[in-house]
């Protein structure tokens, strides 16, 4: 599975978003169907499939329990971390916890990132886009450790 691509999106009064049909297909998760919504970094939020989510806490049991950043990371995302019904009409709620935490507001933009989906305030994402992508050069050489 590999997301990509950048999608606007609307909330509703509920806190409903709609994920793209091609990346519904590409997450393999079908309406009705369960995915995670969990804190994220840079002010966004992840939605992940089960499987990718086992994943991801795979690499995260492999790190020493006894470092404080672990224990740390591990409480505040496990704790805020909740299993979401994708609905019939491919949409999630989105927890008012974590909309609150990420400032979400009526305008947003859902991100293809991977194994995974970003969700983040409209605002904040084409801030955050203006600042690096300038960069993205620099950022890529240093992503890649100044290899091609």
């Amino acid at each position: 599975m590999l997301l990509t691509g950048t999608f606007g999106r609307s909330i509703d009064e509920k806190l409903r978003v709609a994920i793209p049909k091609r990346l519904r297909d590409a997450l393999g998760c079908p309406a009705p169907g369960a995915l995670y919504v969990t804190p994220a970094t840079d002010g966004s939020l992840a939605i992940y499939t089960e499987e990718a989510l086992e994943r991801w806490a795979q690499r995260l049991a492999q790190a020493s329990p006894t470092q404080r950043d672990v224990r740390d990371f591990s409480r505040l995302f496990y704790a805020q971390a909740q299993r979401v019904e994708l609905d019939r009409q491919g949409r999630v709620r989105i927890p008012p916890n974590l909309a609150e935490l990420a400032k979400l507001g009526k305008e947003v933009v859902l991100l293809g990132v991977q194994d995974h989906l970003e969700l983040w305030a409209k605002a904040h994402w084409e801030a955050y886009l203006a600042e690096r992508q300038k960069r993205y050069d620099e950022i890529a050489e240093a992503a890649f450790g100044g290899s091609p």
